[in-house]
Formats: C-alpha cells, sequence, structure tokens
C-alpha cells in the first residue's frame, strides 16, 4: 500500500512538472505590457501621424546624394499613404530599449527588420513577416587568402558551427543572434564567449569591424551580410547559424488593430512585384549597394549632401537660413544637376527663369554659384515680403510657395483665407488650402482674386516636400561650421 501511495504521489509530482512546462511566457501576467500605453489604430488616426522607429543602416534607413533611402523608408511611405497618414520617422538611438520606447507610446511601429522569438514575444507582437532569411556566421579570411589553396583555407576557417566552442563572437546583446548563439551553446554542449557590442552600432557597420580586423566574428542575417560583404571580399559568411527565420516589424501588444491593417497590407504586398523591386533595389542590387558606399554623398559615409554643399551653405548664411533647408530647396528644383531645365524654361540648380535671372544679374544661370547667389537674393526677397508673419516656420513656407509659384498668386490665397475665416499668416490648412483652391474658377474667379488661376497643388507641394526632406537632412546631416 505505502508502495503504491508512493507510485501516485511520484506521479502526481510529474503531472504537475508537465503542466507547469506547458505554461507559456505569452500566459504569464507581464507588467511591462499591462503599463504600456494604451494606444491604436484609432487614436493614430484621429492625430494624423504614424510615428515610426527605424535604424539608420546601409539597408534601412539612408541618405545618398540628397535623397532620403532605404527598404523600409520606401515601405513606410507606402504604408502611410495606404492609411492617408503623415509619416514621422524616429531614428533609434539605442538597439536595446526599442520595446521600452514602443511601448511608452512614443513611436507606433519598429519598423527595422527583426527576428521573430517567443521571448520577443512575451514583450510586443510581430507583424507577419517582410520576408525570410537565416543567421550566418560573419568572419574574415586570413589576409593572403586568394594565393590559399582549398584546404588550407578550410583549415584556416571556421566551417562548422560546432568550430566556434571555446571561441568569442562580438554581437549586440539584446539581438536575435545573442539569443541564437546561447541555444547554439546549449545545442552543441560547449561554451561560445559572447563579446558584447555598443547598442548603437547597425549589423552593417558591425560586419565592417570584422572585415577591419576589429573583432574576430559576427553573427548577421544571411541577406544583410550578403550586401555589406559585397564591398569587403575578404569576408566569409557561408556558415549557417540558424535554420529559416521570419523577419518582420513590431507593434505594441495593445494595438491589435494597428497590427491588423499592417498585416492585411503586408500580405498584399508580397504578392506585387514592386514589393520585390524594392527588396531586390536593398538585399541584392551589389552594384548599386556599391556605388552608393563608395560616394562622397552618403551619409553613412561623410556629412555631405551635395557638391554644392559649400556654396549652399555660404550663400545661406546671408539670409540666415539652415543651410539644410536651402540644400532641400535645391534638390526639389534641379536634384543637383546645374545643367537641368524645366519645360516652362527654368534652369540651373535654381531653376531660375530667365528674366528673373536677368533682374538680379545673373549672367550665367547654369554656373552653380551664380545660381545659388541669385536664387538666394530672390528668396530674400520674397522673404521680405512677408514681414508681417512672426511665426519663423511659416514665414518660410510663405516665402518657398512665392518662389514656386509667385509672389502675387500667394498674396491672393492669403486674402481668399481672410474671406473663407482662415488664418492669412498660417500656412498648414489655412493658405494652403487657398492656394489650392486657386485652381478651381469658384475661386480664382473672385473679385479678390488678383493673379487668377494657379495650379494650386504644386506649390502647396513643393513647400510640404521641401519640408519632409529638411527632416530627413536634419536626421543624417550636422549642421556643422558654416563658413
Amino acid at each position: 500500500m505505502k508502495q503504491f501511495l508512493c507510485v501516485l504521489l511520484v506521479l502526481n509530482i510529474m503531472a504537475c512538472r508537465q503542466e507547469k512546462s506547458k505554461v507559456k511566457l505569452a500566459d504569464i501576467e507581464n507588467p511591462i505590457v499591462a503599463n504600456s500605453v494604451d494606444r491604436d489604430l484609432d487614436a493614430i488616426q484621429e492625430g494624423g501621424v504614424l510615428r515610426a522607429l527605424v535604424v539608420y543602416s546601409s539597408t534601412s534607413y539612408f541618405l545618398y546624394k540628397g535623397q532620403p533611402m532605404g527598404f523600409e523608408y520606401e515601405l513606410l511611405r507606402q504604408l502611410a499613404d495606404h492609411l492617408n497618414l503623415k509619416l514621422e520617422l524616429v531614428v533609434s538611438k539605442n538597439l536595446d530599449n526599442e520595446f521600452e520606447v514602443l511601448n511608452r507610446g512614443d513611436v507606433d511601429l519598429i519598423a527595422h527588420g527583426m527576428t521573430i522569438t517567443n521571448q520577443r514575444k512575451w514583450e510586443v507582437d510581430f507583424t507577419e513577416y517582410l520576408f525570410l532569411t537565416k543567421q550566418v556566421l560573419v568572419q574574415k579570411m586570413p589576409d593572403n587568402f586568394r594565393a590559399m589553396s582549398f584546404r588550407a583555407l578550410h583549415d584556416e576557417t571556421i566551417n562548422d558551427p560546432i568550430e566556434l566552442i571555446g571561441d568569442t563572437v562580438s554581437i549586440r546583446k539584446n539581438s536575435a543572434y545573442y539569443e541564437r548563439i546561447l541555444s547554439l551553446s546549449n545545442e552543441i554542449g560547449g561554451t561560445i564567449a559572447i563579446d558584447t557590442l555598443d547598442s548603437k552600432l547597425s549589423t552593417g557597420e558591425i560586419i565592417d569591424m570584422v572585415a577591419k580586423g576589429t573583432i574576430k566574428y559576427t553573427i548577421a542575417d544571411e541577406n544583410l551580410a550578403k550586401i555589406n560583404a559585397s564591398k569587403s571580399p575578404n569576408l566569409k559568411i557561408d556558415v549557417p547559424i540558424s535554420f529559416s527565420q521570419r523577419i518582420a516589424w513590431v507593434t505594441r501588444k495593445k494595438s491589435p488593430e494597428l497590427r491588423k491593417v499592417v498585416n492585411e497590407w503586408i500580405v498584399s504586398q508580397r504578392k506585387k512585384t514592386r514589393y520585390n523591386v524594392i527588396y531586390n533595389k536593398y538585399f541584392k542590387n551589389k552594384r548599386s549597394f556599391k556605388r552608393r558606399i563608395k560616394s562622397d554623398y552618403y551619409s553613412l559615409k561623410n556629412n555631405q549632401i551635395s557638391q554644392y554643399d559649400h556654396l549652399i551653405k555660404k550663400y545661406a548664411k546671408t539670409i540666415d537660413w539652415d543651410w539644410r533647408l536651402l540644400a532641400s530647396q535645391i534638390y526639389q528644383e534641379s536634384r543637383f544637376e546645374p545643367d537641368s531645365e524645366s519645360w516652362a524654361g527654368a534652369k540651373g540648380l535654381m531653376q531660375m527663369m530667365p528674366a528673373t535671372a536677368a533682374s538680379l544679374g545673373v549672367t550665367d544661370i547654369s554656373h552653380p554659384e551664380e545660381s545659388i547667389n541669385g536664387g538666394v537674393r530672390y528668396l530674400a526677397q520674397l522673404y521680405d515680403e512677408f514681414s508681417a508673419i512672426s511665426d519663423e516656420e511659416n514665414r518660410l513656407k510663405f516665402t518657398l510657395a512665392a518662389y514656386n509659384c509667385g509672389l502675387g498668386h500667394v498674396l491672393d490665397a492669403q486674402r481668399l483665407a481672410v474671406e473663407y475665416d482662415l488664418e492669412p499668416k498660417v500656412w498648414a490648412g489655412h493658405v494652403e488650402k487657398m492656394i489650392k483652391a486657386l485652381s478651381s474658377p469658384k475661386y480664382y474667379s473672385k473679385s479678390s482674386v488678383k493673379y487668377g488661376y494657379v495650379r494650386g497643388t504644386e506649390p502647396a507641394n513643393y513647400v510640404q516636400q521641401i519640408f519632409e526632406r529638411f527632416e530627413h537632412y536634419k536626421q543624417f546631416i550636422e549642421i556643422g561650421p558654416v563658413p
């Protein structure tokens, strides 16, 4: 009888342990999730802005020849348009605290590729996957590897994860790579030492550290390893560390409606050619990647926007403008191409009309310095016309609108704003609205309108796009000393 009771007791204990082992992380009450902000799609739509946390890297988000680019950047623009929201990007300063930033409500979405893991799912939720990849070991080959035989090269490098036992791999602590090394150590029954790196480093920067010999090994997603290694032929990236994994964006657990619409959008996009074109552009086009990283106007390399930065700084100083705002306008006008010419006959970096250039004493519109000098003096004239506007940002927007469509049309829009009980000294939603209206006979035929029809969406988009690009420039480019 005693033996029978002992057996029952043992079976009961085993059953309890099995039940406990079935408990998932998601079933455990998580104070982080409980205390996270309660903000979902309805609140985001009410505010009109989608705030996304992105990483400044060679594939996700960067600046090249004055243009913001990146896999996540292009997708986010499409998503924001789909949701009819304004996109606001926040560059991650610390990859270790991104979930905290998300749950605190500073952003609505973490939009850079993260590996879906059960440990992470305890704190956040993932969207539908963007693509599949696997983790690989990144290692530097011997300096004389080109002269080595296949056998000698094989003996000098790691060719199986088990060979990492007793060695050290350098990775960020709160990364999926860190989790994978811990699991791998357990699977192979040996210790792999982990050298934790600064959380501010991107995967591309860490791969560069391996290529330079600063660190011995790191782990990276295969697609990132391949595109970043295309510039460094001394890297070996063919040793898999994991099976296929899903890479996705991240939302709060308290944002199920946002996650639902984002998931639907991602699933629909994955089926489209355009999605694959964007993916290939950043992860497979090695020629384009090499061209970018060699350029002086690649933001991960230099603090430069264009070859005319010195001139832009020089003349922006004369009107006390942030030179990055002037650079954004010049990109909008000509994409920094001094020989460009519009259908209307405007020419040069600042796309000045010949008559305007002549009135300012500009003899060669295509000459970069003459064009910038003349364009800035014209901006100064227009800026003075709006001296009654005390708010600096509004005054700048009125000035840029006038540069695009003419002072008279902006003054007409201001008069219409008064007529329709709008604020004549505020651009967004007020005078901007009226300048768009000036494309309709109902408005440009009014007696208060002196300069008639204008295609009002053009100056509205012109101002909006310049300021949006200006925000990107401020993310990437330090204002620096002005000569």
